[in-house]
């Protein structure tokens, strides 16, 4: 007995077996692109009008090390260092207690607290800026690195609060009530036995993190007036001001800003793409 396949399933096979490829094709092309066109711009001969994709007559690298001086890269980038690292930490583990405590303890009032914490994922920070500036004005922290890193790290305790809850309340009850059993305390359970495998979630939350504090434009330009203690993206943001109808320079200096956040990414892409599929799943 013979069994035979008709056209049609035929055609729907091989659909489906090239519709994958070709999305992801098309997702790499649409992020490459973008990268290798600036790239391009930024090699070509410095003061160029530039009219699109258009290969270099030459590479000129010296448009990095004009950018580089001409806006002081070095001071800018060591202040977004700076910023990252006392905001990253300090966010990811106020969001990883929280989120333990609202998934596994019995805090009091706990579902009214977390739904106040989701409020802040509907508020935009454009919207809260001018009393945040009145604010920090009356402490005294406008133009220092711990009031601007105060701001962002609550400016992110929204969506990490409700990352690092989603993580821990899909984790087995088996695990929190077998410590408890055995005389755990809740930061020994949390330490000892949730943390272990929770560290794709922590790591991909702290990459998040790390990106959208290196990437804050707003907040840094409206609490830190003093050029010295600006950051990268703000210090460009008036480098474009300065430098606007010079394309190659600019280019070369946006591909500076945003090496860190490639160089982090890479870094920590498996751990990331754990993290993200695992929450998918879960989810």
């Amino acid at each position: 007995m013979t069994s035979t396949t008709s056209p049609a399933s035929t055609t729907r096979a091989v659909t489906g077996r090239l519709a994958a490829p070709v999305v992801l094709a098309l997702f790499m092309a649409a992020v490459l692109v973008p990268f290798a066109s600036l790239l391009l711009a930024s090699l070509q001969p410095a003061g160029a009008p530039l009219t699109g994709f258009a290969l270099p007559d030459g590479l000129h690298f010296e448009n990095f090390s004009r950018a580089w001086s001409a806006a002081g890269f070095g001071t800018l980038l060591r202040s977004s260092v700076v910023i990252a690292l006392c905001v990253v930490p300090a966010a990811v583990v106020c969001a990883t207690l929280a989120g333990y405590a609202l998934a596994t303890l019995e805090v009091p009032g706990r579902g009214r607290l977390y739904a106040y914490l989701l409020l802040g994922l509907s508020i935009p920070t454009e919207g809260t800026i001018i009393p945040l500036y009145y604010d920090m004005r009356a402490l005294g922290l406008t133009n220092t690195v711990p009031g601007l890193a105060l701001a962002e790290i609550g400016a992110f305790m929204p969506f990490g609060v409700f990352w690092m809850r989603a993580h821990f309340a899909t984790m087995p009850r088996s695990l929190i009530e077998a410590a408890r059993l055995d005389g755990a305390s809740s930061w020994a359970t949390l330490w000892r036995i949730l943390l272990p495998s929770s560290r794709p979630a922590v790591t991909t939350l702290g990459v998040l993190y790390f990106v959208w504090s290196w990437n804050q434009f707003l907040l840094p330009l409206i609490l830190i007036q003093d050029p010295a203690r600006r950051t990268a993206p703000a210090g460009l943001g008036f480098f474009t001001g300065q430098y606007g109808v010079d394309v190659p320079l600019l280019a070369a200096a946006t591909l500076i800003v945003i090496a860190p956040v490639v160089l982090v990414y890479l870094f920590f892409q498996r751990h990331f793409i754990s993290g993200v599929l695992s929450g998918a799943l879960k989810g």
